[in-house]
C-alpha cells in the first residue's frame, strides 16, 4: 500500500516533548557510568556484588538499559518486576536509597544536559519513593512517615 510515510511519533514526558538529545547512547552511558560507581561504592557495592556474579553483570547492565529506555524513551523493551528483588534484600534501608540517588544524581548531572538530567532524576526519585513505601509495607512498618526524598536533600 502506497501513501505518506507514518509520522514520526513525538514522545511526551509530563506533557512536554522529550529532548531529542536523549537517545539510546545516552541511556547506555548513564546506566554503565552509574553502575561503575555502584560497584565501587563502600555502601552499595557489597549489596550488588553479592547478588550479581561478575559474569552476570553484562546481562544486568543490558536489562537496566532496557528499563531506562522503556522508562524515558517509551520503547517498551523492559518487561520485568524489579520490586521483588529489592524487597528480598533484608537490610535495605534509607541510607541505601539516599546513596543510590546521590550516585545517580552525580552520574546524570555529569553526563547529561540539565533538561535530560532532570528527567532521569525525576523518575529515579519517584521510583525510590515507591520502592521505599513498598518495602516498608512488606515489612509491616508504618509508612506514614515516609516522605519523598528530594534531590536538594541529597548529600554531596
Amino acid at each position: 500500500m502506497k501513501g505518506r510515510p507514518a509520522p514520526q511519533r513525538t514522545i511526551l514526558v509530563d506533557g512536554k516533548p522529550l529532548p531529542e538529545i536523549l537517545d539510546e547512547r545516552m541511556v547506555h552511558d548513564v546506566v554503565h557510568g552509574f553502575y561503575d560507581l555502584i560497584r565501587g561504592d563502600d555502601l552499595l557495592g557489597p549489596i550488588f556484588n553479592d547478588r550479581i556474579p561478575a559474569e552476570a553483570w553484562p546481562q544486568h547492565l543490558s536489562r537496566m538499559c532496557d528499563f531506562w529506555s522503556a522508562t524515558l524513551l517509551r520503547t517498551g523493551r523492559y518487561d520485568g518486576r524489579p520490586l521483588p528483588h529489592h524487597i528480598a534484600i533484608p537490610d535495605l534501608g534509607e541510607a541505601h536509597f539516599r546513596r543510590w540517588l546521590a550516585l545517580f544524581r552525580d552520574t546524570v548531572r555529569g553526563l547529561c544536559p540539565p533538561e535530560v538530567a532532570d528527567l532521569f532524576m525525576d523518575r529515579a526519585l519517584r521510583i525510590a519513593h515507591s520502592f521505599r513505601l513498598a518495602i516498608a509495607f512488606s515489612r509491616q512498618e508504618d509508612t506514614l512517615g515516609i516522605t519523598p526524598i528530594r534531590e536538594q536533600d541529597l548529600k554531596v
